[in-house]
């Protein structure tokens, strides 16, 4: 489960994309740093679960507002991050392992 949401939160800020929270924009870089100490505060307090439980309970939506984040990524639709992370996902598990 770590090495899935590392390659979560890894491919989000090597995407380009920017990244709506509580209703401003950010750039990638930015984004990746704010859900790797989300989930640094997680794993410290014991809460940790599997890739889906980060994308539900982490990377989906604020934890202050409750506000879903949004992804916005050159040349496609504006997505729930819910969404586009639910689709690296999918990716990363359909990638060969590396060796």
């Amino acid at each position: 489960a770590a090495r899935e949401i590392a390659g979560l939160i890894e491919a989000l800020g090597a995407s380009g994309c920017r990244f709506e929270r509580n209703g401003r924009w950010y750039e990638a870089g930015r984004a990746r740093a704010h859900l790797q100490r989300k989930y640094d505060w997680a794993r410290k307090r014991g809460l940790t679960g599997d890739a889906e439980a980060f994308i539900d309970k982490a990377a989906s939506r604020s934890s202050l507002s409750g506000r879903a984040y949004r992804v916005a990524c050159p040349g496609q639709a504006e997505a729930d991050a819910g969404d586009w992370f639910r689709m690296r996902l999918a990716a990363l598990r359909a990638s060969p392992a590396p060796r």
